[in-house]
């Protein structure tokens, strides 16, 4: 069994799916590594390192693509992902008029069937990446559908992801800020700390508190699940109560559900006074397969205080502030919003490591002795599987295949009728 690592696009996914280390672990299932020539470089691994471990070299993707029989990614094949291209601050390049990052290194045209695909592959995001994957007869799994279950903890790439995009995402502020984020006791007088509000205490959000707080920042989090208090509390942070009723606020696989516009409404009503006060506030607030929910209006962000700070981890898909630009940084009413896209792709020497623990943990439960087996049983497999047999066939992958038809036909009309109106303009 082989198992192909490809360079992933350049100039914008710096990541690499495996790295040296994870070597043995593929090894004792019987697995082989291959490795396009330099894709580990800009994460900081060189060619010999792989080599040492024992895995041969491929001279490009297109050798690499004709031996494997499983690849792994970072982005997905063929591109797929929202967003510019980035530099090292999540900023867009001036003049860099690319539409959107090329995904992982792989193109799905040169993918034959029965080849195995496991990667970020944005099922969500771009459902039409799924369905090219289909097309040419691949068995593809998207880390982005791993159940939240126990024995998938090593597996978890999103949540591992999100640990580098939320202490990211505090460096970011620390930058931007006009201020430093500790109090200092100077010979010319006390400096107050910095104060920071991280909206949405998942794995992004607990991480950028934990951040905030070792740069000395007062650091209030807020969650409209009660039951992260506690964990919010244990990073020496504050936690902000508002009296929502949010019992049915996260689905059984542990993600967050999309609630109502009128909680919503409420929501950012209760929180302008919180966002007022505060130097930073960082938004990690996103819904699996939807778009993230607006938090911060623009009316908020006239109340809060000049030269404050707004980093939106939620950018990507569409931001949890109304005024975010996906991939710019912007300046409102005196306050700075900053919008970065694929912040981990900016640390890519850990984030690289992280993944790819992730990645040979995945490929070995589905690799025995060197043979492909695909249990039926394996809620791992069954639920992470996006394509087979030339099908798209995880159930919520399809309901968004549907949903961008039906978006795509009840937005025809209205966009034939809007075009003068945008030329006139």
């Amino acid at each position: 069994m082989i198992f192909g690592v490809p360079a992933e696009a350049r100039g914008v996914e710096r990541r690499v799916a495996l790295v040296p280390r994870s070597l043995p672990e593929l090894a004792k299932a019987g697995v082989e590594v291959l490795v396009q020539r330099g894709a580990g470089e800009e994460a900081g691994f060189a060619d010999a390192e792989y080599e040492q471990k024992g895995a041969r070299l491929a001279a490009d993707a297109a050798e690499l693509v004709a031996a494997a029989d499983i690849l792994a990614c970072v982005g997905p094949p063929g591109g797929g992902r929202r967003g510019g291209a980035r530099t090292g601050d999540g900023e867009a390049r001036p003049g860099d008029h690319r539409a959107s990052s090329s995904g992982g290194g792989l193109d799905v045209t040169t993918l034959r069937s029965g080849q195995v695909v496991v990667g970020l592959l944005d099922p969500f995001g771009a459902p039409q990446a799924m369905r090219g994957l289909a097309a040419a007869g691949v068995t593809s799994f998207a880390l982005e559908l791993l159940p939240r279950i126990t024995r998938a903890q090593s597996m978890d790439a999103l949540s591992a992801m999100a640990t580098v995009a939320g202490y990211k995402a505090v460096l970011l502020a620390a930058v931007e800020l006009g201020k430093m984020f500790p109090m200092m006791i100077t010979a010319a007088g006390t400096l107050a700390p910095a104060k920071i509000l991280v909206v949405g205490a998942g794995v992004a959000g607990l991480q950028a508190i934990a951040t905030a707080r070792r740069l000395g920042a007062v650091v209030t989090g807020y969650d409209i699940r009660p039951a992260v208090k506690q964990q919010v509390e244990s990073l020496g942070a504050g936690f902000l109560e508002l009296d929502l009723e949010a019992a049915a606020a996260e689905e059984a696989g542990g993600y967050a559900r999309e609630m109502n516009e009128e909680f919503y409404r409420r929501q950012r009503e209760m929180m302008a006074k919180a966002v007022a006060e505060h130097d930073v506030v960082i938004t990690t607030a996103a819904v699996p397969g939807k778009r993230a929910p607006v938090l911060i209006t623009a009316d908020m962000v006239r109340g809060m205080k000049g030269a404050s700070v707004i980093v939106d981890l939620a950018a990507e898909t569409g931001g949890n502030c109304e005024l975010t630009r996906p991939g710019e940084t912007v300046a409102v009413h005196g306050v700075t919003i900053m919008g970065p896209v694929d912040l981990p792709a900016t640390v890519p020497h850990h984030a690289s490591q992280m993944y790819s623990k992730n990645v040979a943990t995945f490929v070995a439960n589905l690799v025995k002795d060197g043979r492909l087996e695909l249990d039926g049983d394996d809620p791992i497999i069954n639920e992470t599987m996006a394509t087979r047999d030339g099908e798209v066939v995880n159930e919520k992958v399809r309901e968004a295949l549907g949903a961008e038809v039906e978006g795509r036909q009840a937005a025809a009309p209205g966009a034939a009728a809007a075009a003068p109106e945008r030329s006139a303009d």
